[in-house]
């Protein structure tokens, strides 16, 4: 009985507030569009049976229709992707070093990558407008020691999104790599280099292999939210960067087209979830093959 419990309380939890919400914008997402409040048809006044006989895919077809979507789906993964490729590459030096670093000092370093997220989330994507702008600090560093003699155009550009993200979340990515690494038994290390192994082999080949726990949670604490990112693009990147972040927020507040929304909200989680449901499923087929 007590296992039953258990198990039982993360499923409720999951039900609560991940499937029953998702049945719900997957509900809206096969309704129309009207003028009422909540602006979609038909409602279950109207009925079980004419509402569900009334749902279609319509909506899912019309994102198929308009480049608009596709682009923006296809743009979000672009920048989603570089944006976690750079904060890996940032990353995983910073957490090597804290897991190399000596135990009385790991505390310390554990803080002050923790001391950004004390304060508002809002409030740093706003100092990098101030940062990145052509009066801003930036800028006027750079002319003052003679790098450059006209501002440099930063801010309203991919090149500032790329930024605000990787600034944003590269915590998220030293976080799962330094518990890793810091699991690491250093006697592995020391008997590659008292084989022959050189350090940076050793490296390769043992302390990525054993990081790759880490390496991939960092990935997907990256990834999943950089791609559904609506405030860095809108105060970093202005009109002209495109992310479905952006379009799933002008549909809901701006056209009040509930079920479009809907339906590019559902087609944005089964992008996020099927690759993760594949990979675990590659990774137990791994573990079973193993064991």
């Amino acid at each position: 009985m007590q296992r039953i419990t258990l198990i039982s309380v993360p499923y409720l939890w999951l039900l609560a507030l991940f499937l029953i919400p998702f049945v719900i914008v997957f509900k809206i997402s096969l309704s129309d569009a009207t003028l009422a409040i909540p602006p979609y048809t038909p409602t279950l006044k109207d009925g079980l049976a004419a509402m569900f006989s009334e749902l279609d895919f319509e909506n899912f077809v019309f994102l198929t229709e308009d480049d608009l979507y596709w682009k923006a789906y296809l743009s979000s993964l672009k920048i989603a992707f570089i944006s976690t490729v750079f904060t890996l590459l940032i990353g995983y030096p910073i957490a090597y070093a804290m897991g190399r670093a000596p135990t009385e000092w790991r505390a310390t370093l554990m803080m002050l990558i923790i001391l950004p997220f004390w304060t508002s989330f809002l409030i740093r994507v706003y100092a990098w407008v101030g940062i990145l702008s052509t009066e801003g600090f930036l800028n006027r560093f750079l002319m003052w020691v003679g790098l450059i003699d006209d501002p440099l155009i930063i801010l309203n550009t991919s090149v500032a999104v790329y930024i605000g993200i990787v600034y944003t979340y590269v915590p998220f990515m030293i976080l799962p790599i330094y518990a890793a690494l810091e699991r690491l038994d250093g006697s592995l290390i020391e008997a590659a280099e008292d084989l022959g192994c050189s350090r940076l082999k050793a490296f390769w080949l043992i302390t990525v292999p054993l990081s790759r726990g880490g390496i991939i949670a960092g990935c997907f604490l990256v990834f999943i939210p950089a791609l559904g990112e609506f405030v860095i693009p809108s105060l970093l990147g202005g009109s002209g960067t495109l992310m479905i972040g952006k379009v799933l927020f002008e549909e809901f507040f701006s056209n009040r087209d509930w079920p479009v929304a809907s339906a590019v909200a559902v087609i944005l989680l089964l992008i996020l979830i099927i690759p993760i449901i594949l990979f675990q499923r590659n990774e137990q087929r791994q573990q079973e093959a193993e064991g």
